[in-house]
């Protein structure tokens, strides 16, 4: 007679992926194989995104964002990663653990993926932002494969500084699926904002940029624009002071030449 297989429990259970894999102390935050940024365009265009990525509906000191940063996704194979121009996320303080700015980001180690992701299309990386690139056999996987099926972020961004093209995903049942601007934005109402094209001047550059909106169409701005716009306002409300008291010394003068004391009528 076989006597059924006896259950042992485990005295010591596995410690979860978070306290036995790699931190991002431990892995490497740069790739000596891609030294330094391509262009000055893929330094200011992931700049304005950070500056205007002011979720409406978001405690601000759970919201993060980065640039050029290597996003390690693979449990195993944690030396594996993709380093999108930018991406935003929310759920996450702005520092690691509360105490110290990211060296990269460690899904494993942080309590969110990353919520949308923004690529600056380059010709030499076409194939793989889009997903048109095959993956080979113990090679590390697309960014798009990545991105839709790894990580499941809910939006993909492409944006081609050469063409002014706009491509957008949305992550629907499991796949992305093109999105459909609407009144020249992409609505992200989960996050209380939109994203679309801006002609403008941003660090003295006038061009097409990727920036934020309200769900409304209105500019998020970035510091140096609400400089400005407060200094606009402190000039007009200077000036309306100054035609209020010009207003008043003329009929001050009107009431004098009638034969009126204007200070008796105070």
């Amino acid at each position: 007679m076989t006597s059924s297989p006896q259950y042992i429990p485990q005295s010591n259970p596995p410690l979860p992926p978070w306290e036995t894999l790699p931190t991002m102390y431990d892995l490497p935050s740069d790739n000596p194989e891609e030294p330094g940024l391509p262009d000055e365009f893929h330094f200011l265009q992931p700049l304005l995104l950070y500056l205007t990525f002011q979720p409406t509906n978001w405690n601000p000191e759970l919201v993060y964002s980065a640039a050029d940063l290597n996003l390690y996704y693979d449990l195993q194979h944690p030396l594996w990663y993709k380093r999108p121009d930018w991406f935003g996320v929310v759920g996450v303080q702005k520092l690691y653990k509360g105490e110290d700015l990211r060296l990269s980001y460690v899904t494993w180690q942080e309590p969110a993926n990353p919520f949308v992701v923004v690529e600056l299309l380059s010709p030499g990386t076409e194939d793989e932002d889009l997903g048109n690139k095959q993956k080979t056999i113990n090679q590390p996987p697309s960014k798009w494969e990545v991105y839709q099926t790894i990580l499941r972020i809910p939006y993909y961004i492409v944006f081609s500084r050469y063409t002014n093209e706009l491509r957008a995903f949305q992550l629907v049942g499991g796949h992305y699926e093109p999105m459909i601007l609407i009144d020249g934005r992409l609505p992200m109402p989960e996050i209380g904002l939109s994203l679309g094209l801006w002609q403008g001047s941003f660090r003295d550059i006038e061009k097409l940029w990727l920036r934020w909106f309200t769900p409304e169409g209105e500019l998020i701005p970035e510091p140096t624009e609400e400089v400005a716009a407060a200094n606009a306002r402190t000039m007009i409300a200077e000036q309306e002071a100054e035609q209020a008291k010009r207003k008043a010394e003329q009929l001050a003068e009107q009431l004098r030449q009638l034969g009126v004391n204007p200070d008796e009528l105070s």
